[in-house]
C-alpha cells in the first residue's frame, strides 16, 4: 500500500519551516506527500532585506505570482506534490482593522471547507497535519486553516456532507505540528552554548527560549527526518522575498541540531486507529488492513 500525508498550510512557505524535512523523509520512503496551500500569500510583505533587485520588483508588481514560483521552487527541493486551495490571503490587519472582504478568514467555513473536502477525497490521505485551534500563532489565516482542516477531518467521511465532492473518504489520524517545540530549542539552546557561546545564533536561541515561554511540550511523535534538514533548508530559502538566507530565527547549524534534536515534532490530536504513544512514525497503527481503495 502506498501510505499518503497531507499537510494543510495557510502560506506558501509555512511548508517549508513547519514540517518541510518530515515530507522529504516521507516522499523519500515512497509515501505520496501532498501539500495545500490555503492561500496564495498575496498579501504577504518581502521579509527578506537581501531580495534581488529584479524579484523585489516582481513582489512590488505581483507578489502572488512571486510567491507561485518560490512555492514551485520548494516544491522541487522537497520532492513533493502542491496544491493550492485558492483562496486570497488576509494579511495580518491590527487588532482594530477588519479582514479584507473576500479573504480567506472571512469566508464561512461550511463554504471554505468544502474544497478541502474535495482534496481530501480526491488524494485519500492516510494522515493529514496542520495547527491548532491558535493556529501554531494568532494569524487569521492560521486559524482558518484549522477549523477546515477541522472541517475535513469530521465531514470528508460523511457521505451526507458535500455529496458532490467525491466519494467519502475517513483520514485515520491528525496532528498538530509542533515546530515551536520548547524541549527541542532549549536542547540547541544547551549545545549552542557549550560548544558556540559567543555565537550570534546562541543569543537568538535564547530570545526564541524567552518568546516560548513556559509553553508546555506536548509532542507525542518525533519524527527521524535529520538527514532531510537540508532539503529543508533548501526549501526555505526557495521561499526568498520570506526569507533571508542566513536568518538566525530559519537556520541553525545541522550537524549540532542533528545532535541535539533530529527530529520533527507533531502532536496527535485525533484518531480512528490505535498506536501506543510515544511514537517515532505518523503512520503507526496503519496497516494493509485499513486499505480501502
Amino acid at each position: 500500500m502506498t501510505l499518503r500525508l497531507l499537510a494543510i498550510h495557510a502560506h506558501p512557505d509555512d511548508e517549508s519551516s513547519k514540517g518541510a524535512a518530515t515530507s522529504a523523509y516521507y516522499a523519500s520512503r515512497g509515501a505520496r506527500v501532498i501539500v495545500v496551500s490555503c492561500t496564495g500569500g498575496e498579501r504577504g510583505s518581502v521579509l527578506n532585506e537581501q531580495l534581488g533587485d529584479q524579484a523585489r520588483a516582481q513582489a512590488e508588481r505581483d507578489m502572488g505570482g512571486l510567491r507561485r514560483e518560490e512555492m514551485r521552487a520548494a516544491q522541487e527541493a522537497l520532492g513533493i506534490e502542491h496544491r493550492w486551495l485558492g483562496y486570497e490571503d488576509s494579511g495580518l490587519p491590527g487588532p482594530d482593522e477588519p479582514l479584507p472582504p473576500g479573504s480567506f478568514a472571512t469566508v464561512p467555513v461550511e463554504l471554505s471547507a468544502e474544497p478541502l473536502v474535495r482534496l481530501v477525497r480526491e488524494v485519500r490521505p492516510h494522515v493529514i497535519v496542520s495547527y491548532d485551534e491558535n493556529g501554531g500563532y494568532p494569524h487569521p489565516d492560521h486559524i482558518r486553516t484549522h477549523e477546515v482542516a477541522m472541517a475535513a477531518w469530521n465531514l470528508s467521511g460523511d457521505s451526507g456532507a458535500y455529496p458532490e465532492a467525491g466519494e467519502p473518504w475517513e483520514i485515520k489520524k491528525f496532528y498538530y505540528d509542533r515546530a515551536f517545540n520548547p524541549s527541542r530549542a532549549r536542547a540547541v539552546y544547551d549545545l549552542m552554548l557549550e560548544r558556540e557561546p559567543d555565537s550570534p545564533l546562541t543569543s537568538e536561541l535564547h530570545r526564541i527560549i524567552e518568546w516560548i515561554g513556559e509553553r508546555v511540550d506536548t509532542a507525542t511523535t518525533r519524527v527521524p527526518c535529520g538527514e532531510f534538514f537540508e532539503a529543508r533548508d533548501a526549501a526555505l530559502r526557495a521561499h526568498a522575498s520570506q526569507v533571508s538566507p542566513e536568518s538566525p530565527f530559519f537556520f541553525w547549524p545541522n550537524h549540532l541540531l542533528r545532535e541535539a534534536w533530529p527530529t520533527e515534532d507533531y502532536e496527535l490530536a485525533h484518531s480512528r486507529v490505535h498506536s501506543d504513544l510515544p511514537e517515532s512514525d505518523l503512520f503507526a497503527g496503519i496497516d494493509d488492513e485499513e486499505e480501502q481503495a
